[in-house]
């Protein structure tokens, strides 16, 4: 019988999710596949819609069922121009949105977008809102949900530039000065950059802080904390939260995959209690410092595998392991496939 694959106890988790084999396909609670709808005005901001159509296809790809399906519709027409002057197809034009089973219906509007709403535009947002189907907003999309009253007594955001008029039309909306809000069964961000941040926190809502962390480590990379060009890409080792200790244990594990040092020889050079060590890692990692040393030195294999044509043996010794069959035996007990089949699965690409 086939073993089952054993789980990644660390973060590491968030690095390997998409690349797990053999689970099982009966889970007991399956996840929800919810459906967005996207509406692009003329004119959107295509960095907008680009950073909320990320985050979910990401979620996606990092989960073992698809979490979320997307649509795309516009006022009138087959295509919309976007603010960068590039027409996107779309999958039909609103009046024809069926919002029987939709969960979200978002507006995408831009810097040169009209904001004037037409009257169908209007009657198939309160539809949706008539069927609980949550409300959203990119730049300047809250124009039209203020428009059809369906922002009276919420609080939302809006771009700078858009703000005054709004204000003047619709004075019983609340409008907050930040990047991006969420109020019960509404939300909106006010410009291109917070589109991700206030997708990643619809995904949070929905699906956990581990979905999230998996979505930015892959998106957020390069962000640093003041995003200055010279400033190093974060890694889980500059988790500010850590304490120092585990900061520079961390960074030896790091640094030292090849020849990896014993726990006591991490305790000496951090100049910690190897009971310490334990301590940190089961509070901040919710593992051991072993166990998380080898999920470490498996999920670098992994990407060796899946991004260079090196030999198997050449790999495991790469990772720290003492021979090809024990590396092969841990990467299978794992991942639920063998490095040899990944291996041949990155030549055939």
């Amino acid at each position: 019988m086939r073993q089952a694959p054993r789980s990644f106890d660390s973060r590491m988790r968030h690095s390997n999710q998409a690349y797990l084999q053999g689970q099982s396909s009966h889970d007991e609670h399956p996840p929800i596949c919810r459906r967005i709808g996207f509406v692009l005005l003329e004119h959107f901001s295509m960095m907008a819609f680009t950073g909320a159509v990320d985050a979910i296809v990401t979620a996606n790809l990092i989960s073992r069922r698809p979490l979320y399906r997307f649509e795309t519709y516009s006022l009138e027409g087959a295509t919309v121009r976007s603010d960068l002057g590039i027409n996107i197809s779309v999958d039909d034009e609103l009046v024809a949105l069926d919002t029987k089973d939709l969960d979200i219906l978002i507006i995408c509007g831009g810097f040169r977008s009209n904001l004037e709403p037409q009257r169908p535009v209007v009657a198939k947002l309160r539809e949706a809102a008539r069927r609980q189907v949550i409300l959203g907003s990119l730049w300047n999309g809250s124009y039209l949900l203020a428009h059809a009253g369906l922002l009276d007594g919420y609080t939302c955001t809006v771009h700078p530039d858009s703000r005054d008029g709004l204000e003047e039309l619709c004075p019983q909306v609340r409008l907050l000065p930040h990047p991006f809000v969420i109020d019960r069964d509404r939300i909106s961000s006010a410009g291109a950059n917070s589109a991700l941040g206030m997708m990643l926190a619809v995904i949070r809502h929905h699906h956990g802080d581990e979905t999230v962390r998996g979505i930015e480590e892959i998106l957020a990379c390069d962000r640093t904390l003041d995003d200055l060009p010279d400033s190093p890409m974060p890694t889980l080792v500059d988790d500010p939260t850590f304490p120092d200790a585990l900061q520079t244990i961390l960074q030896l594990m790091k640094s030292n995959i090849e020849e990896p040092l014993s726990i006591e020889d991490l305790a000496r050079r951090a100049r910690v209690s190897r009971r310490r060590i334990d301590r940190l890692f089961q509070r901040h990692l919710n593992t051991t410092p072993s166990r998380y040393y080898l999920e470490a030195r498996l999920t670098r294999a992994r990407r060796l595998l899946q991004q260079t044509n090196e030999p198997i043996t050449s790999i495991a010794i790469a990772c720290g392991f003492s021979s090809a069959p024990h590396f092969s035996r841990c990467y299978r007990e794992f991942f639920g496939v063998s490095p040899s089949q990944v291996s041949a699965r990155h030549r055939r690409n």
